[in-house]
């Protein structure tokens, strides 16, 4: 098992992780319906973009030694209707660290091997951008 979530009402859940016990909190979005006060499920699924490819840069960078603690992910999702669903993920990653190009594009390649990036529908459109300082 991986995970426990609870309708707690109000359009809104909690998520419990089995193995650590953290939880997550989501909130139905504002043009849903909802008060827009936590991550909506969809966010969720967009974040999960953004920190898995930002985990599989960081295990490479690891393997390499580089250094990647206060990069970022900027993400921005785009939902369409009929039906209802995430249309588009973007990804701005803002790298911190002097790293010759080589290593660049080892770490932007490995980015694109993530999991999530794999697990979501093909139609969903990513569009995935670097910046390094």
């Amino acid at each position: 098992m991986t995970s426990r979530v609870l309708y707690i009402g109000d359009l809104r859940t909690t998520s419990t992780h089995i193995q650590s016990g953290s939880e997550i909190i989501s909130d139905a979005p504002i043009d849903n319906n909802g008060k827009g006060q936590a991550f909506s499920p969809t966010d969720t699924v967009a974040n999960a973009l953004g920190s898995c490819m930002m985990t599989i840069m960081g295990i490479k960078a690891r393997d390499l030694n580089i250094n990647l603690i206060g990069s970022t992910a900027i993400v921005t999702k785009t939902m369409q209707s009929d039906p209802r669903r995430i249309a588009a993920i973007e990804i701005h990653f803002e790298m911190v660290g002097s790293i010759i190009e080589k290593e660049r594009t080892i770490l932007e390649r490995s980015a694109m091997t993530c999991p999530v990036f794999f697990s979501l529908h093909p139609e969903i459109k990513k569009i995935i951008s670097f910046d390094w300082k």
